[in-house]
């Protein structure tokens, strides 16, 4: 039998579930800290350990967000045995030509012997990021982008989306017709998307980076 979480394992599990439904990505121990009034990443860590050992959580050593639910995991697998992955890895996708399909066959480099479930939600494939709109929540030029394909977001989520021919990785916000995507980069202005008459199209969200693209996973 489980052993019950103390008020403040409860106070940080509620955080990380919070943090994944809202953004679909965990949170890293210094966000726990901040959020939880924590002096230092190191009560947090002590604190994720503790959620390991009751089997609430599991820890994926060596990544800055590498926290996953298995009580998510359980039912994502459901589902899983028609809709694996290429059983090479991860398509790792490189420039995107206009107006093509995001995961066309001309657009795939390599792999990446990474499995989906490495992330969660699961990663459908990685995109190599250009430029530095995003650098501020750590997303720089050269790095891979872990992308699960949906056309469902919340508000504040990092997308992938589609303008025009243009693929770019934004955060989203939304009010009725409204779209805005902002950039994670005070040099860079928001996109205003008009849902009335503008072309537009979610092709996922992020819910990890690969560091520099040399497989040092942050997811």
């Amino acid at each position: 039998m489980t052993r019950p979480l103390t008020s403040r394992q409860q106070n940080v599990y509620d955080f990380i579930v919070k943090t994944m439904n809202e953004l679909g990505y965990p949170p890293t121990r210094a966000e726990i800290s901040r959020a939880l009034g924590f002096k230092s990443p190191n009560a947090a860590e002590e604190h994720l350990r503790a959620l390991e050992r009751k089997g609430v959580i599991r820890v994926i050593r060596g990544t800055s967000r590498g926290i996953r639910l298995p009580a998510q995991e359980a039912e994502a697998g459901d589902g899983a045995a028609n809709d694996e992955a290429p059983s090479q890895g991860l398509p790792i996708i490189g420039e995107v030509a206009a107006g093509s399909p995001i995961l066309a066959a001309e657009h795939i480099d390599r792999y990446c012997p990474l499995p989906p479930e490495y992330f969660t939600p699961k990663a459908d494939y990685l995109l190599r990021v250009r430029g530095l709109s995003m650098k501020d929540v750590g997303i720089m030029e050269g790095d891979l982008l872990a992308v699960h394909r949906t056309e469902r977001v919340r508000d504040g989520q990092i997308v992938v989306a589609r303008l025009e021919d243009e693929v770019t990785v934004k955060r989203f916000h939304r009010q009725g017709h409204q779209v805005r995507l902002d950039a994670e980069n005070a040099d860079f202005a928001p996109i205003e998307v008009d849902l009335r008459h503008d072309a537009f199209e979610i092709e996922g969200i992020g819910v990890g980076v690969i560091r520099g693209g040399n497989g040092q996973a942050l997811g």
